[in-house]
């Protein structure tokens, strides 16, 4: 027979304590950040250092350095590694969010004093470029036409092709497609409108409109959409085209009935995102739509002002104050209407999103 010997609790091995014992307390990071900091600026102000960047990045170097030795010291280089791991995917979202937080304070304060009003009502048509006075509606609406167009140009034509890849690619075919969709993922604006320039304008003798100008946004905005669309039609379950085949449903009506509306969440997040990458375009616009001071609400026929044009136009003229609090208020409006389209996407995807019960 087989005796069992009792070991006694004491002669037990020790696991639990010795996972949990030598724990830093939960403050020690933000007491080691706020110290980094205090001598970071302390070693800056010492060292004549003028930049407040450069302050922040010492500061950023003694808390991941001083981080780590501290953590290692009590908790052993294992559990300091992890924490300076931490550390640092912490020092790159505050790298990544300073500049974006700081070019949206700056703009806010220069042109938060222009934006008015009068100035989203008017144009510039009879206003001296150094004077007073003008506004940004020719180029808030040159805007919203010229986009438009390119939306319902390439959101059609992004969406039928990622149906395409997804649902029916096979082959060289497909496979030729994705290549050129990634191609034209990286192409240059200035390349897109150069293009047009060459076969709508000259090759083809369309003069200078906002339509030429869609033409080349939606060059740009086409691989978006595709890629963006493919990615969320590949996220459908493959149990619910199974499903919807097994009861005699065709491919075609499965697709528009059960595929598209698990997926228009994100491909309409997709397509906001294209919207408000094209936005901002200058290269084409200047080459293709021109520029006007005066409000031409037909995109079709002559040249049409555009909210990137007409910032380039104000900043461009050398010691203009009047011109450059234009270009500031107008790269306000222009943040705003960025930042609305993404909002508008955020809360569409949330909204059609799968765990909302859609």
């Amino acid at each position: 027979m087989t005796t069992l010997t009792t070991v006694p609790e004491d002669a037990r091995p020790q696991v639990g304590p010795r996972l949990t014992a030598n724990r830093l307390p939960r403050w020690t990071p933000p007491a080691v950040a706020a110290g980094s900091i205090a001598v970071g600026c302390g070693i800056g102000a010492a060292a004549g250092l003028r930049s407040h960047l450069q302050w922040g990045l010492i500061s950023a170097l003694l808390f991941l350095v001083g981080g780590y030795l501290i953590s290692a010291q009590v908790e052993g280089r294992r559990q300091a590694k992890d924490r300076f791991a931490t550390s640092v995917v912490w020092v790159a979202f505050i790298l990544a969010v300073v500049p974006l937080v700081s070019l949206t304070v700056y703009t806010v304060q220069q042109g938060i004093g222009v934006v008015n009003g009068n100035f989203l009502s008017h144009s510039m048509k009879g206003v001296i470029q150094s004077g007073p006075g003008g506004g940004i509606y020719h180029a808030l609406l040159g805007t919203l036409q010229q986009v438009a167009l390119a939306t319902l140009m390439a959101a059609p034509l992004g969406l039928l092709t990622a149906v395409y890849l997804v649902e029916y690619g096979r082959g060289r075919l497909a496979k030729a497609v994705t290549f050129f969709v990634d191609v034209m993922t990286g192409v240059p604006s200035i390349v897109a409108g150069l293009f047009i320039l060459s076969l709508w304008n000259l090759a083809l003798g369309f003069s200078y409109s906002g339509f030429s100008g869609s033409l080349a946004l939606a060059i740009l905005m086409i691989p978006v959409v595709v890629r963006s669309t493919e990615e969320m039609l590949k996220l459908v379950p493959n149990e619910l085209r199974e499903a919807s085949y097994a009861l005699g449903v065709p491919k075609w009506k499965t697709i528009l009935r059960i595929v598209l509306p698990t997926a228009i969440g994100g491909i309409t997040t997709g397509v906001m995102l294209a919207v408000a990458r094209i936005t901002g375009e200058t290269a084409p616009v200047m080459m293709l739509v021109f520029g006007a001071d005066y409000i031409n609400s037909n995109p079709f026929d002559g040249p049409q002002q555009s909210l990137p044009m007409y910032i380039w136009q104000q900043y461009s003229v050398v010691n203009n104050d009047f011109g450059y609090a234009r270009a500031w208020g107008a790269a306000l409006v222009l943040i705003a209407f960025v930042m609305g389209l993404n909002l508008i996407a955020r809360g569409i995807a949330r909204w059609r999103s799968p765990k909302g019960g859609h």
